[in-house]
Parts: C-alpha cells; structure tokens; sequence
C-alpha cells in the first residue's frame, strides 16, 4: 500500500494562480502521454507516486488522453483507488473537452452538448464527483463562444469543478472568454498554451502579458518540445521516440531543430543544468507561467525535471544567448489551434 513522502511539500515551491484564491506546484505532471493502454499500469503508478512524492500535487488530463481515448482517465482513477484516495483533498485534478472524443456530431468543439457530456464521462471515467479544473481543450469557430463560456460555468455550478480554464485560445478569444465568464460569475482561473524556449507565440501574440493583465494563471504545455529540449535527441533520432515513431512529434521538426538543440545544451552545461531542467527554468523563470506541464515515460525523467526548481534564476547573458537560438528555430506544432 502506498504512503505518501512526508516530506513531499519541503522544496517544491507553489505560486498562486492569476488573481485567484489557489496555488498550483511550479511543476505539474500532464498525462497526455504513456498513460495509455500501450503502458504497464505499474509503470503509470510508478510515475505518479513519484510526482506526489516530490511535491507533484497536480495531475493534468483530457478526454481523449490515452490511447484509446479515455484510457488514461480510467488508469487514473484506479490510481486514485489504489494510492491517492486518502490524499484527494491535496490534489489538484483537472480534465478538458474540445478534441475528438467520440463519434457523430456531438464528440468534439465547443458545444454545451458535448463539453458538458463529456465532463461527465470524464468523472465516470475517474470516479469522481468533481474535477479541481475544467477546461474548454480549443476554441470552436462554429459555436458562440457565449455557448462554451456558459456549459463551463454550468459546470462550475452544478458542482462538476471547482475552477474553469480554456486551453490554445489567442489573446483575443481569452480576452473574450474572461469577459464573458466574469459576467457570468465563474472566472476564468487558467489558461493552459504551448510554450518552451522554441515556441514563443504567447510572447509574439501578447498572450502572456493579457493574462498578467487580466489576473488569469497560466500553465505552459509542452516545455520540453515533448522531448525536444531534453538528451534524447543530441545524437538524432533514436528507436522508440516520438519522432521515431511519428508519434506528435515530426521527424523533420528535430532534423531541422538539432543544431539548436545542441546549442541550447551547451548553455545548460554551463548552468549545472541538464537541458530539460533549464527548459523548464526558462519558462518559469521571473514568475510569467504559473507552472510548467511535463509528461514522463519513466519516473527517473521526473525525479530529472523537478531539479530543475534548484536554479529558476538566469544572467542577462543567458537570456541573450537563448533568445538568439530560439530565433533560429521557432517551432509551433500549434499555430492553427492558438491562432483563434
């Protein structure tokens, strides 16, 4: 049976969440990776446990994570089951809608039919009666944002979460969501976008100074280039990764990124850093993100990434130095999505 560190709050640090009441890790564990059917669940148990025990108390999911879809929602919750059940209070467990989830017309944008469905089944899936958050997963074009912005606060309402947050939206559209949400008196909590050293459009789009502006939280996907910006690929591309497997992750995208990688090392190495931890440090660094999204194949990948909170701290020099690297490389694999 599994115990929980006593010591797990010691060095993680916590930052409050826009100009709201809650503090989120600065580093939170995303299962939108190897928490499907493909995965032990021995493994999946093995990496939560070890994010829980470090300080972790964030676990970020989707519909349609897995594969299949839905699959990693009902791993979690026998995880839930089995070692967190006594530890619900001191999580924070979010889940969004807004992919395909499930066929016909009602499986997938923004309609009140689908979000609020699919929140449900999400809840089945984990045996909960409530997420701590929920997000609309993109903007729908062909459904009134008014019509999205109000399932998530009937969500609220209704007691299905306790926050409510949007994911990918371009400033605008968040602009707009926080607007209607705020009238409708269900803020908006969070805004979950891309983001890592070679992929700075919330920067270019003036997103993340809007949601300074507007008091909302952010949590960065992806900061590591889903394994771009770590060891994996200095020497290429290696069997079994995604991009040896095409699996969200372009072969071509590393080809065309590696010498920048490589470069991005170097300045780690000088650090005392590894380059995942300095990716992470980057994207945390003088408060602008809320919290950094990771995922993990293997528990001693998260145990690597949490180091990354020993040095948050960066000269102007090597801010100089990674700014002219990532101008070389800018890669958004979701410029469609955060372009609404």
């Amino acid at each position: 049976m599994y115990t929980a560190a006593e010591n797990r709050y010691d060095l993680m640090p916590y930052r409050r969440c826009g100009n709201s009441g809650l503090k989120l890790p600065a580093i939170s564990f995303g299962l939108w990776h190897n928490f499907g059917d493909d995965t032990p669940h021995a493994t999946k148990r093995a990496m939560c446990q070890t994010a829980f025990d470090l300080g972790i108390t964030h676990f970020d999911l989707a519909n349609n994570y897995g594969p299949p879809p839905g699959s990693a929602e009902t791993a979690f919750g026998e995880i839930l089951k089995t070692d967190f059940r006594p530890y619900r209070d001191e999580l924070i467990i979010s889940s969004k809608a807004g992919y395909d989830m499930w066929g016909g017309p009602y499986g997938e944008w923004g309609s009140r039919k689908y979000v609020i469905a699919s929140c449900d089944q999400s809840l089945k899936r984990m045996g909960l009666d409530y997420v701590d958050i929920f997000y609309s997963h993109r903007f729908d074009p062909e459904t009134p944002l008014e019509e999205t912005m109000m399932a998530l606060d009937h969500i609220v309402r209704s007691g299905r979460a306790l926050y409510v947050g949007i994911s990918s939206y371009g400033t605008q559209r968040t602009r707009e969501a926080h607007a209607i949400l705020k009238e409708l008196g269900t803020p908006c909590l969070i805004h979950q976008p891309s983001y890592n050293i070679l992929n700075r459009w919330v920067e270019t789009d003036g997103l993340k100074t809007a949601l300074k502006d507007l008091g909302i939280g952010s949590i960065a996907f992806v900061p590591l280039a889903q394994g771009l910006l770590t060891n994996k690929y200095l020497n290429g591309i290696p069997a079994g990764s995604r991009a040896a497997q095409d699996k969200s992750l372009d072969p071509s995208v590393v080809e065309m990124a590696i010498e920048s990688v490589k470069k991005l090392n170097d300045i780690a190495a000088a650090r005392g850093q590894t380059l995942a931890q300095m990716s992470i440090a980057w994207v945390l660094r003088e408060g602008g993100i809320t919290s950094a999204l990771i995922g993990a194949s293997k528990p001693s990948q998260i145990i690597d990434c949490v180091g990354a909170i020993k040095n948050l701290d960066f000269t102007a020099a090597e801010l100089a130095a990674i700014d002219a690297i990532s101008e070389e490389k800018a890669i958004n694999l979701w410029a469609k999505s955060s372009a609404e």
